[in-house]
């Protein structure tokens, strides 16, 4: 799934878009496919089923080495480890995983859920300098721009990593079978 071509030496952006895809982070990617392919970093992008005939086509006629384009990633666990700074919505289950992995990140919420509920998972983050923020609207213009100088910020990386995992709930489960527990015995 993951080229020869990849480098330990160089930063790795992961994309992240839940497996239908997020229509607004892939239409960004296309819209600066040249500034991601002229910039020394590789990209792991994960499409979505949705979109991923609309991005390998885009891919089709530029040089592409740095980047490996998929609908779905079956080794998680090997992207996540490779990747210096994940671009992901702002779900739940999302948030989690990258704070128990500690990996800087910036999230794109969803606008198409219910009371905005991905922004304020993200507004969470946020606050506490442990990710960056790309409205959905803004994300065409502004997501590629914001990521490139990021990825190449180790400073900045750090600071996001040390902040996001004091976030992290390593024992959410037990802690949430104890409450349960504790209720049922009421």
């Amino acid at each position: 799934e993951f080229g020869v071509n990849f480098s330990t030496d160089k930063k790795t952006l992961l994309i992240i878009g839940g497996s239908l895809g997020a229509r607004t982070i892939n239409q960004s990617l296309i819209a600066h496919l040249n500034d991601l392919i002229d910039s020394d970093i590789q990209l792991i992008w994960q499409t979505g089923k949705n979109y991923f005939a609309d991005c390998k086509k885009a891919l089709e006629t530029l040089p592409h080495d740095n980047i490996i384009c998929t609908d779905f990633v079956s080794q998680m666990p090997l992207a996540y480890a490779l990747a210096d700074l994940v671009i992901s919505r702002a779900g739940a289950s999302s948030i989690s995983e990258l704070c128990l992995l500690g990996k800087p990140s910036i999230l794109v919420p969803s606008p198409n859920v219910a009371e905005d509920h991905q922004t304020h998972n993200a507004m969470a983050l946020v606050k506490k300098d442990a990710a960056v923020l790309v409205k959905d609207v803004d994300a065409k213009d502004t997501l590629i721009a914001t990521a490139l100088p990021l990825i190449k910020d180790d400073k900045q990386l750090a600071a996001l990593h040390d902040n996001i995992l004091k976030l992290a709930l390593p024992n959410s489960a037990r802690l949430i079978a104890e409450e349960v527990m504790k209720l049922a015995t009421k």
